[in-house]
């Protein structure tokens, strides 16, 4: 919003005098809002924005340009961009009416040209745009991103910012091994199962996470452990031997969050430490693994879970 200030004159019998010096505001007939529908993003992610334009004057505003900075911030390298338009988004309306697609340019910035508000009207504009690996994933990630209009007649830029903060979950993968990978008769076995955990946020045991498996042929388990701890049955995990079915328990599984690393280009990546050696004492770990050693055919899965923190006393660290 403009101020303006004015004084009078007053001049009489070769003198002068001033008034007081009177202070107004010029109120812009056009307001912008901008909103972030998604409740939050990983990377990868789709976020969808709506942009409305409010006038309240008499005369219609044509000729509007609508920049997005996409959440541009400086680095080292340079400005790197947490959004990325998505080609073919933007939807357009006046007073609810779908519009031609108006002009768009990807940038980044991202722009768009062309855009009209009706007097006593409003225009509406919602796109999409992808989080690349520039944002933030931690659990204080945030993505902030501003809207300026410009053109069309306004005396002055405006602006508008949505603020889109990072999911706080899990985000697991798991993997299998066997060793040895050629085994003979009656021979004994070891498989290993691998849950890494990515997300910002700690798998409990609060989720109810269960590793299930059914070997064929059917195994004879010897031992189970989870990051080296052994694990009884049925306190930890069930294995029937008539059908090769084996479960963890629900509530037994827990992965540490990531931590995550900022490269020199800007982009972030979760973090893993090397593997330690099995003597020394378990510190948190990103990563969980849990083995089972079989004989006879007859055996289960071991497996480890780990995200990317610091390593457990028997995790094979990878990426």
């Amino acid at each position: 919003m403009a101020s303006f200030t004015n004084m009078a004159t007053l001049s009489y019998n070769g003198s002068q005098i001033n008034s007081n010096v009177v202070t107004g505001e010029l109120q812009d007939a056009l307001t912008i809002t901008k909103t972030a529908v998604s409740g939050g993003y990983r990377p990868g992610d789709t976020v969808t924005y709506v942009v409305t334009l409010s006038n309240t004057g008499t005369a219609a505003l044509t000729g509007l340009t609508l920049t997005d900075d996409l959440g541009g911030s400086t680095v080292a390298a340079g400005t790197v961009y947490p959004l990325a338009y998505v080609p073919g988004s933007v939807l357009y309306y006046n007073g609810g009416t779908a519009q031609p697609a108006p002009t768009v340019t990807a940038g980044p910035p991202m722009t768009v040209t062309g855009v009209t508000v009706p007097a006593g009207g409003n225009a509406t504009l919602v796109y999409q745009a992808r989080v690349t690996e520039f944002a933030a994933p931690g659990v204080e990630g945030e993505i902030r991103n501003t809207v300026t209009a410009s053109g069309g007649g306004l005396a002055t830029p405006l602006t508008a910012t949505a603020a889109t903060a990072a999911r706080l979950e899990p985000e697991l993968t798991i993997s299998k091994a066997l060793s040895p990978a050629v085994v003979t008769g009656n021979g004994p076995l070891t498989y290993t199962f691998t849950i890494r955990n990515t997300g910002n946020t700690a798998l409990t045991g609060q989720e109810g996470a269960v590793i299930t498996d059914t070997f064929d042929p059917i195994l004879n388990i010897t031992g189970v452990t989870f990051n080296g701890t052994a694990w009884t049955s049925p306190e930890d995990y069930t294995y029937d031997a008539a059908t090769g079915a084996f479960a963890t328990v629900a509530g037994k599984l827990t992965v540490p969050e990531a931590t995550f690393t900022q490269n020199a280009d800007g982009s972030w990546t979760p973090c893993c430490d090397r593997p330690r050696r099995p003597s020394r004492a378990p510190r948190r770990n990103s990563t969980a693994r849990c083995r089972a050693r079989c004989a006879a055919w007859r055996g289960w899965p071991g497996y480890p879970a780990w995200p990317v923190r610091r390593p457990s006393p028997i995790r094979a660290c990878s990426r």
